[in-house]
């Protein structure tokens, strides 16, 4: 990766690589560390089913871009950064996770012993977590929008997501290659969503536009486009980068990020679209 500016001094599972371009990407749910909680999860390997596997590196292009990354090793199954801190549901009256999951994303329990674990994950183990977790990456990534913004006027935080292309549970069918998500247009200008999706209407795959993922807690959080800085979520089916088994198994998954995904000279499109919007309103 392109050394563009000095990184940020910040915890060893936090990394903030600076660039000199208006935009930001966050990846909350690249990591894998279990933080030492390994033993208290029915097994390892499930507590890392749900990753968002090799998103950092995907668009690890946008580095030599100027782009700033925000990223964390900490995995979802500890604390999912792109949940409201407060435990509220990000869509209430369908199936989700938790701000400290306590099942995977088809349902089954996380913990050993199922149910009775859970008992463990009490109010003072969940605040522990969100102090030593959660706060300093949205701190993190407050500091960098508020440095980009600060330089240029403006600042776009395109937040990196991707997930099965199948989860019964979450949604039904086969998830389209491309899920843009601005809270039904909130949370960025009008253009810079039209210009992302009609980029991804121009592709041979299939997306859609604030359908089952809208975008998570951080997208909603800081986008502000009347305050100069716009969020937008992608959700990516992780069949456009990596090969999906039918049976997902350790030693079956994850797979190699492949050495030439067919999404990314769709990506390669969106990041210059985004940066050339921000520095249009800078």
């Amino acid at each position: 990766m392109a050394s563009l500016a000095p990184s940020v001094p910040s915890p060893d599972w936090l990394h903030v690589h600076r660039g000199t371009a208006p935009l930001v990407i966050a990846v909350p749910h690249g990591g894998t560390s279990l933080a030492g909680l390994d033993d208290q999860f029915a097994s390892p390997w499930l507590a890392r089913l749900d990753t968002d596997w090799w998103v950092r590196d995907l668009y690890d292009f946008a580095s030599d871009m100027g782009v700033s990354f925000v990223t964390t090793d900490i995995s979802r199954s500890v604390i999912d950064m792109n949940r409201d801190p407060s435990g509220a549901s990000l869509y209430p009256g369908q199936a989700t996770t938790e701000l400290c999951p306590t099942t995977s994303f088809d349902g089954v329990p996380l913990y050993r012993n199922g149910a009775d674990a859970i008992d463990a994950l009490d109010d003072a183990e969940k605040q522990r977590r969100k102090t030593a977790y959660h706060t300093p990456y949205h701190a993190a990534l407050t500091a960098e929008l508020h440095r980009v913004k600060a330089q240029h006027g403006v600042a776009i935080l395109y937040d990196a997501h991707s997930i099965r292309s199948h989860v019964p549970r979450l949604f039904d069918g086969r998830l389209p290659m491309f899920n843009i998500g601005t809270n039904n247009s909130a949370t960025c200008a009008p253009e810079l969503e039209q210009a992302v999706a009609n980029i991804c209407a121009a592709s041979a795959h299939s997306h859609v536009v604030n359908g089952r993922f809208k975008g998570g807690w951080t997208t909603r959080h800081y986008g502000r486009p009347t305050g100069g800085i716009h969020a937008i979520q992608m959700e990516l089916a992780q069949r456009g980068y990596m090969d999906e088994p039918t049976d997902y198994a350790p030693g079956q998954w994850p797979t190699p990020l492949h050495s030439t995904p067919v999404i990314l000279p769709v990506l390669q499109r969106i990041i210059t679209a985004v940066l050339d919007f921000a520095k249009g309103h800078a």
